[in-house]
């Protein structure tokens, strides 16, 4: 079983932060990118806005980020 946890939240703006995690769904492991809100009581809590993957796929999805890098330089 693959280590599980926030890897990084990276802040918004508006009370939102993206969170970059590793978690755990029905026995199955996946590397998470989700925007999370801030609730009237200051909590975070999960929005539907993001992509859970299976960890075969974050290596393309490095290089589709770098690439982007590129284009944006």
């Amino acid at each position: 079983m693959a280590k599980t946890g926030i890897i990084r939240d990276i802040d918004k703006g508006r009370g939102e932060v993206i969170r970059v995690e590793i978690s755990e769904y029905k026995g199955q492991t996946f590397f998470n990118i989700r925007v999370w809100y801030t609730d009237p009581n200051g909590e975070l809590k999960p929005t539907q806005k993001g992509v859970a993957i299976s960890p075969t796929l974050v290596g393309e999805l490095k290089e589709a980020i770098e690439e982007a890098e590129r284009w944006l330089a």
